[in-house]
């Protein structure tokens, strides 16, 4: 069943009460690990240096560090600053592997002032665990997070 992602953006945007974004980005890993199901990994991964994604807050097992643009499902989004849904991360040559237990994988590039802020980065132990309504979902989801968040003057990139 998918999740009422209308609704999780509404209590999205509630919780998110500051414009900190390590605040709110820490924030958001704990509502998205605490209110999707099927969830094995939930995080942000910046970019602070170009062609490089350096690790974020997150929930989950510890994760890989650093993903060059050119390697694996987050480099890929943040090459390209599309979506990606990978129904088989087994599937994808260059997937990094950082928890053997993930079999689904969806990334959201964080593009802001037409700068890449960052990626979302959500495993799942289940195989094709995204869908096109869970894609649509999360988007919605990041867009609430980049509107409450000030990620405009961090220090990020």
């Amino acid at each position: 069943m998918t999740p009422d992602y209308s609704l999780l953006a509404r209590q999205l945007e509630a919780l998110l009460d500051t414009r900190d974004w390590l605040t709110n980005s820490a924030q958001t890993c704990a509502f998205l690990m605490q209110e999707l199901p099927d969830l094995n990994w939930a995080g942000f991964y910046l970019q602070h240096q170009p062609d490089l994604l350096c690790l974020g807050p997150f929930q989950g097992k510890p994760a890989c560090h650093p993903i060059p643009f050119s390697k694996g499902v987050c480099g890929a989004a943040a090459r390209t600053r599309e979506t990606q849904r990978v129904d088989d991360v087994h599937a994808v040559a260059d997937h990094i592997a950082c928890d053997a237990d993930s079999r689904a994988e969806l990334v959201v590039p964080i593009v802001v002032n037409e700068r890449l802020w960052g990626v979302l980065d959500l495993d799942s132990p289940r195989q094709e665990r995204f869908s096109e309504a869970d894609q649509a979902g999360i988007e919605a989801l990041v867009a609430t997070f980049i509107k409450r968040s000030d990620l405009a003057c961090s220090d990020i990139t």
